[in-house]
């Protein structure tokens, strides 16, 4: 991408349906939607025309559905999670998307190495089908916010050197929430874009997929989003470090009022 693009999780409140929506995030010069297919992913054919003849100028990306567990005790679960990752990928591809992300699994008792070395081995098999399917977009594990998920910075980053279409989805909410409360000023936001840059190279920081929102946390890690006015996340020193590293991709803004706070992220953005 050639530069940082802010966009809505799901269409704006203020919009019905997805023609509207797309009018609605140009009148408020916002840059795209992430599609919610948390639930499924089910688009009907007239949703998806219309999609296909609204999106000049925006940029879409889709987060999987809620129900993906590649490291389930049971194989038909697995099986069905590579499925949902590999039926969201079609989908949001055949809409000129540019990404999908998702949340790869939890622990369940199982070691942290186990639990990785089985969400690689459906990595390889996700990646395989892509292949054959020429499928040719992003697909980004998730940093997740509760530390019964599997999905810490270091874990999607190690996932995603070991994949030509895997990068990660830094969603800093989680980050802030699963550590209780670090990840929230201008030299952790900078430790995060070196340590993908080092690691990643600058393929990752030119194509980057990020979700910013409020949130509220324990030491169990995430409760739920908050609107960014309400919340103790540092926006502000995030943005600054996304201007510092030249960041370009998307922003995806997750919280409860998401035109609203999205607009404040890319007013701010672009004011500095």
């Amino acid at each position: 991408m050639d530069k940082l693009n802010f966009i809505t999780a799901g269409t704006p409140m203020q919009a019905g349906g997805y023609k509207m929506a797309c009018d609605t995030l140009r009148e408020l010069n916002l840059d795209g939607m992430e599609i919610e297919f948390v639930h499924g992913v089910r688009m009907s054919e007239e949703t998806q025309e219309i999609m296909k003849n609204t999106k000049k100028n925006l940029y879409f990306t889709a987060h999987s559905p809620y129900y993906i567990n590649l490291n389930a005790k049971e194989e038909e679960k697995v099986q069905a999670s590579i499925k949902r990752i590999l039926d969201t990928a079609t989908m949001t591809e055949s809409l000129g998307g540019y990404s999908i992300v998702y949340h790869a699994g939890f622990y369940l008792g199982k070691s942290a190495e186990d639990t990785y070395n089985q969400i690689k081995k459906c990595h390889e098999e996700i990646t395989k089908k892509m292949e054959e399917k020429n499928l040719n977009i992003w697909i980004r594990p998730e940093t997740t916010g509760k530390k019964s998920q599997w999905g810490d910075l270091d874990e999607v980053i190690k996932l995603s050197k070991d994949f030509n279409k895997v990068l990660p989805c830094i969603d800093f909410a989680h980050l802030h929430a699963r550590s209780n409360g670090k990840f929230n000023t201008y030299d952790e936001f900078s430790k995060i874009f070196e340590k993908i840059g080092n690691e990643l190279g600058q393929i990752a920081l030119d194509n980057f997929h990020a979700h910013v929102a409020g949130i509220a946390y324990s030491e169990k890690g995430e409760k739920h989003h908050l609107i960014l006015q309400e919340s103790d996340m540092n926006y502000k020193d995030l943005l600054k470090a996304f201007k510092s590293f030249d960041i370009k991709g998307v922003v995806v803004c997750e919280s409860p009022n998401i035109e609203t706070d999205c607009k404040i992220l890319k007013d701010y953005y672009l004011s500095i």
